[in-house]
């Protein structure tokens, strides 16, 4: 009773502050008194009252007041709907003749599709008198160009391409009549005609409009202004709208009767489409995209040479568009949808096609740009895992196949997917962080209005791949095939990176591949046959004696683990990795020790348990006696650990098998527990003993997407822009979970812990490094590894050292008058290290020089340079002057400052003399201050790098150096 008292007061109150509205919009088609003005005011604000009301709001529980002003507003808007109607079609039907008029008619089109979204039924003769009267005038002859004609073929293109849209969403019931319009519609675009310049080509598309000529010369300045600036974007909506129109013709959806169209006809729309691609602007090109994509597949066997062109240009066009961001993205969308379908994928029987060629060439090329424009290859990959994704629902399990099979010319796309993620910089990640927080808000989210950001997820490409591998079949030939091809790669790519002489660092992008790797090879490893395995296993061992970082050697273990416990009857095989030469395999052995720390989770599945319990003994006690400390250590976890169950065996059996060397492993544990007196080895006995890995962790009960790709990456201690949360894969409605991979981990034992101080490292190297602690040590000033610094290689200096995020002072040092290339290499390097903001040369050619590049170190690669010449000086030095730089000069006058005393402007600019004359007397002139540096000895003035190197560090000292780091 309360709800409909309510409901009624917000309908009368609605309708009293819209009476003015709803009288006016109630007489639009009748009154012809009506100014215009007025009317089209009317339109924008019942369109945007409708948007509104049509935009879903996020209310609280229980609040329905929103709700029930929008229900209101939609009822006393359907009374108005059918004259909104009748005066849209009357004026769409010859009554816009003007310039002007052009924008009113998109007014009137978008008003239309707001009734039709919201389910309001057009009436019957709109769209057949749509359709014929904007035919009629499009088929009309035009002599001479004039505003009145053009302008109509402008509205009739846009009408027609909005009633194709509205047909295409099915949003209005078909009639006869409107069955009858399209067919002459069909008739108008798809009519081919050929030439000797084209074979074969649609009559009707691309066709453009022609620059109207005006009657009344130059009297009306502002039409003839509308002409200069807005008829380019008129005539590119008309060819844009033509396309709309074509591509609504060529799928024919929803049309109860549709139109046939002929395969020359599809052959001449590709044909007009690669023309379009040259004539359209590129922000206007979507709809030919949209129409390639269904004419492509039809094409692909039969006019090869016509698809790849297509594809080549309309590739082209998109690499065009990555620095402007608006466009960019859409169309990267679109032409992914377009080029990357199965037929086109997929190989001929004999040989790979041509346009599939292509199309490893540009997925190649997306890979390289994703390195420098984040997300370009998850959009790759989201298209390509969907479209080779196993579906079950619907069509046979033969086209799944045949739909699927194209994959394996792509398997090294795949593999890339699956280590794919780019090394950000420190400001990047902090983005990143602030995004994921706000989307993991949801709901509660404080924002009026969610935005969705251009720095789209890098993990996305991971994420992608790695759910549609967990919907990989192992009873499925084809799946099979693909996994045992992926995993060969992968393990391949791990192999590069630990025989190359590149020694990688925590964090680093090696590190991270081999930790994707590993991470895939887990998730895989359940799905693989027998045999398969048998072969793996070779190559698993392999990377044990590999020297890898902490978190890649869990990995690793943790595989060994499952493997042997799943296949013990390869156990055998294990037992051989201790007996390679020890001196070999140094420090690795550690790996293997680990591996037997977890032996109670294999012995039960074992055969002989005794036997196996006494090899492993055997290791584990010839290991006790290594002369390094770490293998030691482990040897004696693992003793304890294996003696635990060998007693628990002995007391279940009732046997003595192990009593010869029982006092041998008591002495060794007695001793290893009686460490408490020496020091850091206590200290070590007890942190490898408490460390998640030799601990809390169990290889089954933890086996999960969080543990693998979250829990242990942050106990690893691996940086934490490379964990993948589990709500990520939530997202995916393509990720398959299951009883024996569960995407969360049901233990919360492993989760609650905190990264411990233990670090398994090999130390054959490292040890030797150690003697030397106190040597010469490089720093990078900002806060980038190596690794970040790659990425800039590909940028030009001054976006390079704009990204860089390193700290940079206000000064300006001009070097225009230097012309000694190797006093120029070496202050720029000085402005580099000291973080000047640019630093001015004579010509840039200098850095060509190789005196100049001896003493710059590729500082140049780091610094933003410019050219100014001497006799260019004086006015760019007042242009600074006159922005706010205080100009100081290097030099010895009247009344020049010591340097000690003096103190520098944040905005100061440093104007360097030449070697021998030094400053000009016209250059003296302009300058604010000159600083001259106190000296003692005979010589009457220093080179002028090192006078620039004192002025330089002063000015640092006195702005940059607190909180910054210190350069020796």
């Amino acid at each position: 009773m309360e709800r409909s008292r309510l409901g009624a007061e917000i309908s009368t109150t609605l309708e009293s502050l819209l009476s003015p509205l709803m009288d006016t919009l109630s007489r639009i088609s009748t009154n012809i008194y009506l100014p215009v003005r007025k009317g089209d005011k009317s339109l924008q604000l019942l369109l945007r009252l409708l948007q509104l009301s049509a935009t879903p709001r996020r209310q609280p529980a229980g609040d329905q007041e929103a709700d029930d002003v929008t229900v209101a507003m939609e009822k006393l808007f359907l009374k108005l709907v059918d004259p909104v109607q009748e005066f849209i079609l009357r004026r769409l039907c010859g009554e816009l003749q003007e310039l002007f008029d052009v924008e009113r008619a998109q007014l009137y089109l978008r008003v239309l599709k707001q009734l039709v979204d919201m389910g309001v039924k057009i009436l019957p003769s709109v769209f057949p008198k749509l359709v014929s009267y904007s035919l009629a005038v499009l088929q009309e002859p035009t002599q001479v160009p004039s505003v009145t004609n053009q302008v109509s073929r402008a509205v009739s293109m846009a009408s027609l391409s909005a009633v194709c849209c509205l047909l295409e969403r099915g949003g209005s019931c078909v009639s006869s009549d409107a069955i009858s319009a399209l067919k002459s519609l069909n008739h108008y675009f798809c009519a081919t005609i050929a030439s000797s310049e084209c074979p074969l080509s649609l009559a009707n598309i691309n066709k453009s409009l022609m620059k109207p000529q005006l009657t009344n010369g130059s009297s009306d300045l502002e039409v003839q202004g509308l002409l200069q600036q807005d008829w380019g974007c008129i005539a590119a909506q008309f060819l844009r709208d033509q396309w709309i129109c074509l591509n609504f013709l060529i799928k024919a959806e929803g049309i109860p009767e549709p139109v046939e169209i002929s395969p020359e006809t599809l052959r001449a729309a590709l044909s007009c489409g690669v023309e379009a691609l040259s004539l359209l602007p590129s922000d206007l090109v979507l709809p030919v995209f949209d129409s390639m994509k269904t004419v492509l597949p039809q094409l692909v066997h039969d006019e090869e040479e016509l698809c790849v062109q297509a594809v080549t240009l309309s590739w082209e066009l998109v690499l065009g568009l990555s620095t402007n961001a608006h466009d960019f993205w859409p169309a990267l969308s679109a032409f992914i949808s377009m080029a990357f379908q199965h037929k086109l994928l997929k190989p001929t029987p004999t040989e790979a096609s041509a346009v599939m060629v292509a199309l490893k060439q540009i997925a190649t090329e997306l890979l390289e740009l994703s390195q420098s424009k984040s997300g370009v290859f998850g959009i790759l990959l989201q298209h390509c895992c969907y479209t080779w994704l196993p579906k079950h629902q619907g069509g046979s399990e033969q086209a799944d196949n045949e739909v699927f099979s194209s994959v394996f010319s792509h398997v090294d796309v795949i593999a890339e997917a699956c280590v794919y993620g780019p090394v950000f910089r420190r400001d990047q990640r902090l983005s990143q962080d602030v995004q994921i927080y706000v989307e993991q808000l949801g709901d509660e989210c404080a924002a009026n209005v969610a935005v969705s950001s251009d720095n789209r997820d890098d993990q996305l490409p991971r994420t992608c791949v790695l759910a549609f591998l967990s919907r990989l079949d192992p009873a499925d030939q084809q799946h099979k095939r693909l996994m045992e091809e992926l995993v060969m790669q992968l393990l391949k790519k791990d192999s590069n990176i630990s025989k190359s002489k590149v020694r990688y660092h925590s964090n680093s992008l090696q590190h991270r591949v081999k930790n994707r790797v590993w991470q895939t090879l887990l998730l895989l490893l359940p799905k693989l046959r027998e045999e398969f395995v048998a072969t793996l296993l070779n190559h698993v061992f392999e990377a044990g004696f590999q020297s890898n970082q902490a978190s890649v050697k869990y990995l690793i273990e943790w595989t060994m683990v499952l493997i042997l416990l799943k296949y013990p009857q390869h156990v055998d095989r294990f037992w051989t990795c201790f007996n390679l030469d020890h001196e070999q395999t140094k420090t690795s052995v550690c790996t293997f020790l680990s591996v037997l720390v977890h032996f109670s989770v294999i012995l039960p599945h074992v055969k002989d348990k005794t036997v196996q319990l006494r090899k492993a003994l055997d290791v584990i006690l010839q290991s006790c006696f290594s002369h390094n400390f770490s293998v030691r250590l482990y040897s004696l976890l693992a003793l304890k650990k294996v003696w635990s169950l060998t007693e628990r065996l002995q007391e279940e059996e009732e046997m003595d098998a192990f009593t010869g060397i029982s006092s041998v492993v008591k002495a060794c544990l007695n001793q290893a527990e009686a460490m408490q007196n020496t020091g850091n080895a206590n200290k070590n006995w007890m942190r490898i003993q408490s460390h998640f890995f030799f601990g809390a962790f169990h290889p089954v009960r933890d086996y999960s997407v969080e543990t693998i790709f979250y829990t242990f990456l942050s106990l690893s201690e691996v940086s934490d822009d490379e964990w993948i949360p589990p709500w990520k894969f939530e997202k995916l409605s393509s990720f398959s979970e299951s009883p024996s991979f569960p995407l969360r981990n049901p233990a919360p034992d492993l989760g609650q812990l905190q990264p411990g101080d233990w670090v398994q490292q090999d130390r054959s190297e490292q040890d030797k490094e150690e003697r030397w602690a106190e040597v010469q040590k490089k720093i990078t000033p900002w806060r980038l590894g190596i690794q970040d610094q790659e990425p800039e290689l590909q940028l030009v200096p001054p976006q390079r050292a704009a990204r860089l995020g390193k700290q940079n002072g206000a000064l300006l040092v001009v070097a225009s008058l230097i012309d000694k290339p190797t006093n120029l290499g070496g202050l720029c390097r000085t402005c580099e290290i000291f973080g000047a903001s640019c630093l001015v040369l004579d010509s840039l050619h200098h850095i060509n020089d190789k005196h100049f590049q001896s003493l710059s170190v590729s500082s140049e690669l780091w610094l933003p340079l410019l050219e100014v010449k001497p006799v260019e000086l004086i006015d760019f030095l007042q242009v600074k002057k006159s922005e706010g730089y205080c100009i100081v000069g290097v030099e010895q006058t009247a009344n020049s400052r010591s340097l000690q005393d003096y103190q520098f402007p944040e905005r100061s600019l440093l104007l360097l003399g030449n070697e021998r004359e030094g400053i000009p007397a016209n250059l003296l002139q302009l300058l604010d201050v000159c600083v001259e540096i106190p000296q003692q000895g005979v010589i009457r003035s220093l080179n002028v790098h090192v006078s620039a190197a004192l002025l330089i560090w002063e000015y640092t000292r006195q702005h940059l150096t607190s909180g910054s780091s210190k350069v020796g």
